[in-house]
């Protein structure tokens, strides 16, 4: 196969990115057709390159860049069955992204900027995907982590993206710094930073450090994936542009450390200890992260902790030794997500808010958005893991490769040692991994009745702006008119795999070959827990809506009082809250999840709070301390200047004085001295 075909994926999106920047001002009418032309050239060609090579097929090319005085940097390129899955992948969804941004931001002044950072953002990952070198792969990687600060921050004005894409950069520079230094160990025991070359010296136990590599590698894939402690910047990431927000949660940044841990696998097999750290953090990322979505306004949080914790799911079966049921789950993610986060953008293009109290408030959005409306509910049944949806198949995977590590059967498929996955992760990963599916589906559910409340609910249940006239702003569609084609084919197009992508899992011949030929069928007992729970999930919080509603329509009958009592006590009568299902559920957790459980303000408290702290001290010092010693020095040398200008008066007499001063002052010294 000529290598040269797969060479153009990155290449096409990152000469795109470079023409948009050259010609977005000088010739605005071209920006569309660059954003969107060259990522549609890249994903047929990357479609095309997966179908040449095959199943069960890899091949690797590489020229070596520049000698270091040890490992050498190459230009190395790998494919294999996963390398064709995501890059699928990130061509359907970025293509998508880029037809939709088209309409979503029509009005926007800086949208060439946005168009050629998206396609930037595009090329990173594709190289992220095949490369080969480690160092090369770490380019991409960083080149993604710049592409989201300015995407994230791209409404600059507002203090929100501000906050939010400097956040964004430095939690995951955070992980990025033990990263790097994990990937140099790496090279140093390997002798190589070709990713062949690591995998061989692991698979002939020529890794000295194997449990310091694997942790070090992790806190950056904890940061760019928004594992738990680092995964504080992704729900705030939503200051961006919707489209943006399906880009990073669907196909690129997040999905880079979930994909480097399989492509490093048989490293991390080397260490049961680092498989345990694995899985708790990922057990705690996925409870976590969906008790925080329960209790959720922002439609794009609700969504953002919800990848959050399917990222979770995928670094639950990588802990399990399973990366074929991680990756037949990025990609099933990746498609169902970025539906979720475009239907959700036309919503809010249609309802003016984020707000899912308020989306409940507006009568007839429902009837407005009615594609939106059909693909966010198959987006939202995908998540949950009802057959026969795509997430039911790849989420039966995760459970199945749980199952098997608990009970001391997980196969690595020849990646690792047998018995290389402790027992006790397995265990960590079935039981978070079955109560997140309960909370999944709770999450979806509440967010379909919040943001389309059934007819049957009457106003006052929904708030006090409930049954009022509808009156959109002056740039929105209109009651009743559909949203732009760019807007609504997208979802669609993305609909096709959220619903058939998981019957794929099912023919050996195609998918599992694909994936070094692992089974990807899930066990009768895992698929009827897991629908048990998901189902599960949905009648309890459908229960616990109908108890919200029951209790917002009480509140004017219980001690309210009368209206000449109101008006003489100049008090406002009180109105009924929104009903919301999760206040129910959580009951008083709800305050503390919404908060995200206050770890924004824990982290403040430990390292942002004793940074500034310093960072003041340092200001001190300079100011008050170096910069009094360097005023002094030049106020010393001004005096001493003074004095000597004030001594030389030109005046012979008063030179002559000062002389026979001086030596009368001189033999007065002698004598008292003698």
């Amino acid at each position: 196969m000529n290598t040269a075909l797969p060479a153009l994926v990155p290449a096409l999106p990152a000469l795109g990115a470079a023409a948009t920047f050259a010609t977005g001002r000088r010739a605005p009418g071209w920006t569309r057709p660059l954003a969107v032309l060259p990522v549609l050239a890249a994903a047929v060609l990357a479609l095309v390159t997966a179908v040449q090579l095959g199943t069960g097929r890899t091949l690797d090319a590489a020229t070596r860049l520049t000698p270091t005085g040890g490992p050498d940097v190459s230009l190395a390129l790998h494919l294999d069955g996963y390398t064709s899955l995501l890059t699928v992948l990130v061509g359907l969804v970025a293509t998508c992204v880029q037809v939709y941004s088209t309409a979503y931001l029509k009005a926007d002044p800086r949208y060439p900027s946005y168009a050629a950072l998206v396609s930037l953002f595009t090329a990173a990952m594709f190289l992220v995907v095949y490369s080969g070198d480690l160092i090369v792969l770490l380019t991409g990687w960083e080149v993604m982590g710049l592409c989201s600060y300015f995407l994230i921050g791209h409404h600059w004005e507002t203090a929100d993206a501000r906050s939010a894409s400097l956040k964004a950069f430095l939690v995951t520079k955070l992980g990025d710094v033990p990263f790097l230094f994990g990937i140099f160990l790496l090279a140093g025991d390997a002798h190589t930073f070709r990713i062949s070359g690591v995998l061989a010296a692991a698979a002939h136990g020529q890794l000295h450090h194997p449990t310091l590599i694997a942790l070090l590698l992790l806190a950056g894939v904890a940061g760019k994936s928004a594992q738990f402690p680092l995964h504080t910047w992704l729900p705030d990431a939503m200051a961006g542009p919707t489209p943006v927000s399906a880009l990073i949660h669907a196909a690129t940044m997040v999905a880079a450390g979930i994909y480097l841990v399989a492509r490093l696998l048989p490293v991390f097999l080397l260490s049961g200890a680092a498989l345990v750290v694995l899985a708790v953090m990922a057990a705690v990322t996925m409870v976590g992260s969906a008790l925080c979505a329960l209790a959720q306004d922002d439609v794009k949080r609700v969504l953002a902790y919800s990848t959050v914790g399917q990222l979770g799911y995928m670094a639950g079966a990588l802990a399990c030794g399973d990366r074929e049921a991680a990756v037949f789950h990025l990609v099933s993610h990746g498609a169902f997500k970025a539906l979720l986060f475009l239907a959700a953008g036309v919503l809010i293009h249609a309802a003016h808010t984020n707000s899912l109290s308020a989306m409940s408030r507006l009568p007839g959005l429902r009837d407005r958005v009615p594609d939106a409306r059909w693909t966010l509910g198959i987006g939202l049944v995908a998540l949950v893991g009802l057959p026969p949806f795509s997430g039911f198949f790849s989420k039966e995977a995760v459970f199945t490769a749980a199952e098997k590590a608990a009970n001391g059967e997980a196969l690595t498929n020849g990646l690792g040692p047998a018995g290389a996955v402790p027992q006790a992760a397995g265990w960590i990963v079935l039981i978070a991994a079955g109560l997140t599916a309960l909370l999944t589906a709770a999450y979806a559910t509440r967010l379909w009745l919040l943001a389309f409340p059934s007819r049957t609910v009457a106003p006052g249940a929904l708030g006090p702006e409930a049954g009022a006239p509808y009156s959109p702003e002056p740039d929105e569609v209109a009651p009743g008119q559909a949203e732009p084609a760019a807007m609504r084919w997208p979802l669609w197009v993305l609909a096709i795999p959220a619903i058939g992508f998981g019957v794929a899992g099912l023919r050996p011949e195609w998918l599992p070959k694909l994936l070094d030929g692992g089974s990807l069928r899930p066990s009768l007992a895992t698929a009827a827990v897991g629908t048990g729970l998901a189902v599960a999930g949905v009648l309890i919080c459908w229960a616990a809506w109908r108890t919200a509603v029951a209790r917002s329509e009480r509140v004017p009958e219980q001690g309210v009082a009368p209206a000449a009592e109101s008006l003489t006590a100049a008090q406002p009568q009180p109105v009924p809250p929104v009903a919301d299902p999760g206040r129910v559920l959580l009951g008083p957790l709800f305050g503390p999840a919404r908060h995200g459980f206050h770890l924004d303000r824990l982290y403040h408290r430990l390292f942002v709070r004793p940074v500034v702290g310093a960072a003041e001290l340092v200001r001190f010092l300079d100011r008050e301390v170096v910069e009094t010693y360097v005023e002094g020095s030049g106020a010393t040398a001004r005096l001493l200047g003074w004095a000597v200008r004030r001594s030389q008066t030109g005046n012979a007499q008063t030179y002559l004085s000062a002389l026979l001063a001086g030596v009368v002052l001189i033999a007065v010294f002698v004598a008292v001295g003698t």
